[in-house]
């Protein structure tokens, strides 16, 4: 057993992680990463944002061909099965797999691939897939562990037909109906998709509604979309019991209701990824969802002990978890990189896409700030019309009497785009937050970003 000695140690390569190493290494600091896959790249680019996106794209672009006349001229529909789909997120995530590794290298990074655990609060045993052991000594530690499907006790994982957000990947067929059990962001995404592919799609909502935290309308729109395209929505159902038999998954619903299907999807929470790191040793506990407590510079309790990304909770977004990784090293090396994360984009890759940013109406209005609306509806936008994708609304919310950009909430194609124009106003300063941006200034015509003009002039011809 040999011992290697570091001024940071990361645990986990996901985007915190990678974020985390990368800059404390920019910074002059000695820097491993200890990841228990034998790959780099996290949850994020193997299981979750980058295959659940490049599987939603190439279903969006096969909903795109069936459904444009032009291409009727030259042939039938076509349908492609989920195996067939998958390959194509496969060959993104070795191409982000081969990036990312390149990047430890080029900025020498030490990189050791196995189960890490800890044994005080600046000594780290990893156990290594050929049965040997290192052991780190590390000034500083972060923990980016990052998060998996939470999965209930009474539903067996292990049937063929049952399937959580990250063995879905692993389906081989594609199922006539499937059911989707919680219509959080990964439900309603892979919603998106199966029904795309062409299965019947049961989305069940233990809530009473789709993405509550999203702005009613917004929201809305979309539940009206997926069941405009077949999706059957059942909210305020909660799971009784999930059996799975030879060729097929009956779910029973607390209500009495029984549900057949051909596949069985969990989509219902996420587990911190702590309990395997002998968090006992440090006297550092996890909550019951397996996550860890941080202060606004993502310390834990214990001295030089960090942790950021999903393993911490909100907002668990891997955009999140970049800045977040870059600021914690910057706290670490003092290199001024560190700010605090408040406000984040949502997106959110249904088809359409979902992206919001500031405050809803609901919010503003128990606020009691007197705010206007502004729409541009995308049926009405010539870019839209050009290229097919009608369906949508760019929603935006001011200050009646500063005319100061309060929300932005986007639903619609390439919304998670879209969103970051009225980001940056809403960033600006001295009163450049203004709605009224977006009268002062030329839009290129026609495009998608020609929405906020509309929505501008729409929002302030309701002011008297």
């Amino acid at each position: 057993m040999s011992e290697h000695k570091y001024d940071l140690v990361v645990i986990g390569s996901g985007p915190s992680g990678e974020s985390a190493a990368m800059n404390g290494s920019k910074a002059g600091l000695k820097v491993a990463v200890i990841d228990a896959r034998s790959e780099v790249g996290g949850n994020c680019t193997h299981k979750g944002t980058i295959p659940s996106k490049a599987l939603r794209h190439a279903v969006h672009q096969i909903m795109q061909y069936n459904r444009n006349p032009m291409f009727r001229n030259m042939s039938e529909q076509k349908w492609l099965s989920f195996a067939q789909i998958r390959l194509t997120a496969q060959k993104v995530t070795e191409k982000q797999t081969a990036m990312r590794a390149r990047f430890y290298a080029r900025n020498k990074v030490d990189l050791f691939f196995g189960q890490a655990n800890f044994q005080d609060n600046q000594t780290i045993l990893i156990e290594l897939e050929n049965n040997k052991v290192e052991t780190l000594k590390a000034t500083n530690i972060v923990i980016a562990t990052g998060s998996r499907p939470y999965r209930p006790p009474e539903v067996d994982f292990t049937h063929p037909l049952i399937f959580d957000s990250d063995t879905i990947l692993d389906l081989a067929t594609t199922p006539r109906n499937i059911v989707i059990y919680g219509a959080g962001v990964i439900g309603c995404e892979y919603a998106s998709i199966f029904n795309g592919l062409g299965a019947k799609v049961d989305l069940i909502n233990p809530a009473d509604r789709l993405l509550a935290f999203m702005d009613d309308e917004i929201s809305d729109g979309l539940g009206y979309h997926l069941r405009g395209h077949g999706v059957l929505i059942r909210h305020n159902e909660t799971f009784k019991s999930v059996e799975g038999f030879d060729n097929h998954v009956i779910l029973t619903l607390n209500s009495g209701k029984k549900i057949k299907c051909d596949a069985f999807m969990w989509a219902n929470g996420r587990t911190g990824n702590t309990d395997q790191l002998n968090l006992s040793a440090i006297d550092l506990p996890a909550n019951q969802r397996g996550q860890l407590d941080v202060d606004d510079k993502y310390q834990t309790t214990i001295e030089h002990v960090f942790a950021v990304g999903d393993v911490i909770g909100w907002p668990s977004l891997a955009s999140a978890a970049y800045d977040q990784g870059r600021s914690v090293s910057g706290v670490i090396s003092n290199n001024g990189t560190y700010r605090k994360i408040n406000s984040v984009p949502t997106g959110i890759y249904t088809i359409p896409e979902i992206s919001t940013i500031g405050q809803t109406e609901r919010e503003l209005t128990a606020a009691k700030i007197p705010y206007e609306v502004g729409k541009a509806y995308f049926k009405d936008t010539a870019r839209a019309q050009i290229t097919g994708e009608e369906t949508g609304v760019l929603k935006l919310l001011f200050h009646r009497e500063t005319t100061e950009l309060l929300g932005i909430h986007c639903f619609g194609d390439q919304a998670a785009e879209i969103i970051h124009i009225g980001q940056a106003i809403m960033a600006q300063k001295g009163g450049g937050n203004s709605i009224r941006y977006f009268l002062e200034h030329t839009f290129n015509y026609p495009t998608m970003a020609e929405a906020y003009r509309v929505a501008a002039l729409n929002g302030l011809n309701r002011l008297f």
